[in-house]
């Protein structure tokens, strides 16, 4: 099925709306096509068009913004970049696109800041932009890249179609209502589903995404304060400091939707208590973000305000809870790659369902660390410790800690002979990771690492 293209419907029915507002400025949905189509001229040619993928390394803000709609525009596949990945994570990914994106697109001969809606644009630049003749949308086809290292030592590709965004937009819409002076705010990063997902609802809504580029506690709660923010995304890392830094009532918040990780049931019972209203989510990058989330007219209503329940599907996802107790998706959100032969998303995670239906992921069937927000491969840290001359073995594990949800601890076992100093391993470390991926700590073990029989980590004993 074919549709028209997002951006340019909402131009033509929300022209003056602000579709875009971030510290570096703000676009109406009018300047925000024209930046688009100039931008797309410019990746044309230099060969992006339907499915090359164009990798996108920019911090998030209004260039990133335009540099995705000028890929949807003309078909190209987006893969946004997380910048803090090391070097080596970086080139992996960039070396299955056919254009990369470090600088921002040239697009000053864009409709400048204040132009009436009314007024003509004049597009003429050395790179023309692409005609407005209506660019559409193959809802089968992909239109962004997400890099995911939830549950491999390598980030893993997961694509996603036009059709998984279009059907979380409205899945979305169902359980948290639409304002038609909806204003969102995105602090979580582009690269990620979470993020990127705010981006791409807003332009098929027309309403308005408020974009920071990075989670700043104070900046996040003058906006929630003062900017008559409607929506915001959270991870119970960024809900505790916002509530230790004061938030209470904020006056047109209709809803934090908060997911990521498990939420403890004290941070959701703070949050009611200051009068701040959360819906919890479940999902993940193979669902194109939300899967289950608590409707609007649920928060804080019986078990959804001191229990981990995550809410009901959204409008045509299904969820079924398998035999061994591992969760399984099945709808329009879910990546086509991912499904199973008979459509299913097996998630790896564990839980239940009440009789109405809510779900409550009660953990992990895999060793996945999850530290404020963020999936993390225990094996990814292991192989890099042990590849330093002086380590002979390592584990990684996370443990329950009340700011980051989990903690990254390493058990380090010194080669015979050798003096390691912990620090000196966390610099070692930071080197070629993430920094959400280097350990808090590093615990250096006199004793071997438990393992089975056939050497396999007994990390349960660790813990």
């Amino acid at each position: 099925m074919v549709v028209e293209g997002w951006l340019e419907r909402a131009a033509a029915t929300q022209p003056a709306r602000t579709a875009i507002e971030t510290p570096q400025g703000n676009r109406s949905y009018t300047e925000l096509l024209a930046d688009a189509r100039v931008g797309a001229g410019q990746l044309s040619s230099r060969g992006a068009g339907p499915g090359v993928r164009v990798a996108i390394a920019l911090p998030a803000g209004l260039d990133f913004v335009r540099t995705l709609h000028a890929c949807l525009l003309i078909g190209a596949v987006a893969v946004p970049l997380d910048l803090r990945l090391s070097a080596p994570e970086r080139e992996r990914i960039v070396a299955g696109c056919g254009v990369l994106v470090e600088e921002p697109l040239d697009t000053a001969a864009s409709v400048s800041r204040g132009t009436p809606v009314s007024a003509p644009v004049d597009t003429t630049v050395v790179n023309p932009p692409i005609e407005s003749a209506g660019a559409t949308h193959d809802l089968d086809a992909t239109a962004v890249v997400i890099h995911t290292s939830g549950t491999t030592a390598v980030p893993r590709p997961v694509e996603l179609t036009y059709g998984n965004f279009l059907w979380s937009a409205i899945g979305s819409a169902v359980a948290l209502g639409l304002d038609p002076r909806e204003r969102w705010l995105c602090a979580l990063p582009l690269a990620h589903v979470g993020g990127l997902s705010i981006l791409l609802r807003s332009a098929i809504y027309g309403t308005t995404a408020v974009v920071h580029e990075r989670f700043e506690t104070e900046r996040v709660l003058l906006a929630l304060r003062e900017q008559r923010i409607t929506l915001v995304s959270l991870v119970a890392t960024t809900l505790a400091r916002l509530l230790d830094a004061g938030l209470e009532r904020p006056p047109h918040l209709r809803c934090a939707l908060t997911g990521g990780g498990p939420v403890p049931a004290a941070l959701l019972r703070r949050a009611h208590e200051a009068g701040v209203p959360v819906s919890q989510t479940y999902g993940l990058t193979e669902s194109c973000s939300q899967a289950t989330t608590t409707p609007v007219a649920a928060i804080g209503r019986d078990r959804a305000v001191d229990t981990g329940w995550a809410g009901t599907p959204i409008f045509c996802t299904h969820v079924q809870i398998a035999a061994d107790g591992e969760i399984l998706l099945r709808g329009p959100t879910v990546a086509p790659a991912a499904r199973d032969a008979e459509g299913w998303l097996h998630t790896g995670d564990l839980g239940s369902r009440d009789e109405l239906g809510r779900l409550r992921v009660s953990g992990r069937a895999a060793d996945t660390i999850i530290s404020g927000g963020e999936n993390v491969a225990p094996s990814e840290i292991e192989a890099v410790l042990e590849a330093h001359p002086s380590v002979l073995e390592a584990a990684v594990i996370g443990r329950p800690d009340p700011r980051w949800g989990e903690v990254i601890i390493a058990v380090v076992i010194a080669r015979p002979g050798v003096d390691l100093q912990a620090e000196a391993l966390r610099k070692y470390c930071a080197a070629s990771l993430a920094p959400f991926k280097v350990p808090k700590q590093i615990v250096l073990a006199d004793e071997p690492l438990p393992r089975t029989r056939s050497g396999k980590l007994l990390r349960r004993e660790l813990v």
